[in-house]
């Protein structure tokens, strides 16, 4: 019987879960190989970074397995895989995890620097992680971005506060300038070096 996605007691977290899943069974059969708002990776390669680095946070936090590829590293070669069931089992490893994080705790262990955070913190990161690869692949398959004004708040929050120290190691690009129209969403992608109106069309014009 199936219950139904995982939740994580977390609700920015469930809802980034949610932005990428959605994002994900939006993925046309033919759209696994277009161009993303991340530099010179494919939707593929975006998926299975973000699948990947699910299963780091709940790595850290549990002690178990851990991805067995490297996120950031990504193939692009799904190898028959279904991409919906290895999300899936991704999702419920990190909603597990948070499930069962101890919420009093002063830091919870994260996979990327700083490795330890406060426990709503860690849990935004994560997932910020979710949303962000969200976007990328809603945009680079002509869907609507899935970054409302309630998610993305939360989460610019949190990218303010772990984003800088993590652009040396490659993670981020670096920020765009700020434009005075932004709401939180473009305010968010522009911190995370995201071009908050990239569009696919445009990128095959370059």
């Amino acid at each position: 019987m199936n219950d139904g996605p995982v939740s994580s007691g977390w609700d920015v977290l469930d809802a980034s879960h949610a932005a990428l899943r959605t994002a994900v069974r939006a993925v046309p059969a033919g759209g696994w190989h277009l161009p993303t708002p991340c530099e010179g990776w494919t939707v593929t390669q975006v998926f299975q970074h973000a699948a990947g680095d699910q299963i780091g946070y709940a790595a850290a936090l549990t002690g178990g397995p851990s991805p067995g590829f490297d996120p950031f590293a990504p193939s692009g070669d799904l190898a028959g895989a279904d991409p919906e069931a290895f999300l899936e089992d991704a999702l419920a490893r990190a909603a597990k995890a948070w499930a069962g994080a101890d919420r009093n705790a002063s830091e919870l262990p994260v996979p990327l620097p700083p490795f330890k955070l406060p426990p709503w913190s860690g849990s935004a990161a994560c997932g910020l992680d979710a949303a962000v690869h969200a976007w990328d692949i809603a945009m680079a398959t002509g869907r609507p971005s899935p970054l409302t004004p309630e998610l993305a708040r939360p989460l610019l929050a949190v990218a303010r506060e772990i984003v800088e120290p993590l652009r040396p190691h490659g993670a981020y690009a670096a920020a765009l300038p700020p434009s005075p129209d932004d709401d939180d969403a473009a305010a968010l992608l522009r911190h995370l070096g995201r071009a908050p109106h990239w569009s696919a069309a445009q990128e095959h014009l370059r």
